[in-house]
């Protein structure tokens, strides 16, 4: 039987040989050095700005909310902007955490709008049992819209007939402890493979490329940013983040 990896990787092999074919081959760029959050920034409102909920800890960036829910969305976001590319990164998620979390990607931070807000597609992160299932499905944050992309959904709810007949989550009591997804960004179609298992293939045109998401700047090019949800109590853990842009 293939292990995860092996299927990981000969899914990336694929997916690799497809961008060659159109695009030279650039390097895989790590975007976290184990040592500090150099490359990234905190994006929240300000009544949060004082407040520290990320950090490196045991050479993973870490972030742990728990006991303290009095807060609104508070982001880490990459320095650059990202187009087109694939990501790759693990993730350590803890039972005792009930929040969400999640990989916004081609997304903005509008400083003006809601007092702060963040807009943007996102790959989702639900360390929450029996929901689990649903990491890797994307989202929009963008203020006007705040559904489900994939599943297409017309509100933020998810229904439990949406569960994939193939998914695979661990927690860090769990194996190795960690979960690996990748995130494939080129044109307008979206795919998400979380431990080896594709868990979102989308064709967002029409959609990311609309004059709504235009007007934001979000959609096809933007920041990356990792999530700690309003109000939430989350723990959780990255490490192993690199990106290749196509």
């Amino acid at each position: 039987m293939r292990t995860t990896r092996t299927i990981l990787l000969l899914a990336l092999t694929g997916l690799l040989s497809i961008s060659c074919n159109n695009h030279q081959e650039s390097a895989w760029v790590p975007l976290f050095n184990g040592v500090d959050l150099s490359g990234w920034h905190i994006e929240c409102k300000p009544q949060d700005a004082d407040k520290v909920f990320w950090t490196v800890e045991d050479s993973t960036i870490y972030c742990n909310s728990i006991g303290r829910r009095d807060h609104h969305y508070v982001w880490l976001m990459s320095d650059k902007e990202y187009g087109d590319f694939i990501l790759t990164f693990k993730f350590q998620a803890y039972r005792e955490s009930t929040g969400n979390s999640g990989v916004n990607f081609r997304s903005r931070f509008e400083p003006d709008l809601a007092g702060g807000w963040l807009n943007g597609p996102q790959a989702d992160i639900n360390p929450n049992l029996p929901m689990t299932w649903r990491t890797g499905f994307v989202y929009d944050e963008t203020y006007e819209v705040q559904r489900w992309l994939y599943p297409e959904l017309q509100n933020p709810r998810m229904y439990p007939e949406y569960e994939p007949a193939h998914h695979f989550f661990k927690f860090n009591d769990e194996g190795n402890g960690w979960n690996e997804m990748v995130l494939v960004c080129r044109g307008t179609h979206i795919k998400t493979i979380v431990n080896g298992v594709v868990n979102a293939d989308w064709d967002g045109d029409g959609i990311l490329n609309d004059a709504l998401h235009t007007r934001h700047g979000v959609g096809m090019k933007g920041h990356l940013a990792l999530q700690l949800h309003r109000n939430d109590e989350l723990k959780i853990r990255f490490k192993d983040i690199m990106i290749k842009e196509l």
